[in-house]
């Protein structure tokens, strides 16, 4: 059966690593019928929009996008185009698996713990204003709704993947209306779960923990904002974010992305490392229930890392972005 999935192959280098990554998935066997949209900057640029409606007509359509990275301008331009896509599909949980990968360097290399993270709500959604000259108030919204749903989301997904821990970051000690909601949101889910551990740790002394003793960790709840500072936290425990996959995921559609940023000053030279964007299109292939095309895939790309031959430049080799998806392929074969 063919699948319909709309790809985003983003800027900068986007457009490089999503090629590469639609090759290796092609030469799994899985069919999939690929609709093409631009977002961001190009998008602006060709259609006067940086989300265009036909790009949501076709998630929503399809059910699920596989996105490269897409610059975010700092401070000033067009608000972000990952933010505005999780709230119009509304793509309420965030799910980012870090994991140690063969042969790259690594304090903790059993490493394995996934992040959750509600993908909608408090301070990272941007709304904010200036009160006056000189003073900008910027809002922090936590609901019950959605605070439950992350919560139940973290824990039939621990159930699925037989997953034994939860751990729930906040900071109710400080902010006891906004966080404590999170938190009480999380206990009383917790309660449907009696066979998975549910504890919770203040925000920074996660991070702490993080540092000092990942391997405690095992699925690890965040509110927004701080799940997208621990996420790439624990990227940098294992190599980067040019290794991590992430997700997106709501009740009626998912986006699979490259969570890195897309590198202008690479961009067309063919060297950048696909890595991120493969790991979450493994994810994607789960989510059609592709899974023995996504085992296949994951299974070459890990015996790739473990050989140690081929190897882009920002992990200490000389490979160009095709020939690292070539060897990739011939593993499959």
């Amino acid at each position: 059966m063919a699948h319909r999935i709309t790809l985003i192959p983003g800027d900068g280098i986007g457009p490089e690593v999503a090629s590469a990554v639609v090759r290796i998935i092609e030469a799994s066997g899985v069919q999939i019928e690929w609709e093409t949209h631009l977002a961001g900057q190009q998008a602006l640029e060709k259609l006067g929009v940086t989300l265009p409606d036909e790009l949501i007509e076709s998630i929503k359509r399809n059910k699920v996008g596989l996105k490269g990275p897409i610059t975010t301008p700092v401070g000033k331009g067009f608000t972000s185009v990952n933010v505005g896509l999780r709230k119009a599909l509304d793509l309420y949980a965030n799910l980012r698996p870090i994991r140690a990968l063969p042969n790259i360097p690594c304090r903790n290399p059993n490493l394995d713990l996934v992040i959750v993270r509600e993908n909608t709500e408090s301070l990272y959604s941007g709304i904010e204003h200036e009160v006056v000259p000189g003073v900008i108030e910027s809002l922090k919204i936590i609901t019950e709704k959605a605070s439950t749903m992350i919560a139940r989301f973290a824990f039939e997904f621990a159930k699925s993947e037989e997953r034994k821990k939860i751990t729930c970051t906040h900071k109710a000690n400080i902010m006891k209306m906004s966080d404590g909601l999170f938190l009480s949101c999380f206990h009383k889910v917790a309660t449907e779960y009696p066979d998975i551990q549910a504890e919770d740790k203040i925000i920074d002394n996660a991070c702490m923990q993080l540092v000092m003793r990942p391997e405690q960790f095992d699925v690890l709840l965040c509110e927004n904002l701080y799940g997208d500072i621990v996420s790439d936290l624990c990227a940098g425990l294992i190599g980067g974010l040019g290794l991590v996959p992430g997700a997106n995921i709501g009740e009626k559609s998912a986006v699979f992305e490259a969570v890195h940023g897309s590198a202008p000053d690479i961009a067309g030279k063919g060297i950048a490392n696909p890595t991120a964007l493969l790991q979450s299109a493994i994810l994607m292939l789960r989510h059609i229930d592709e899974r023995a095309a996504a085992d296949l895939v994951e299974t070459a790309m890990l015996t790739v890392f473990a050989e140690g031959k081929v190897r882009t430049g920002d992990i200490g080799g000389t490979a160009t972005t095709d020939e690292f998806a070539e060897a990739i392929i011939a593993k499959m074969n």
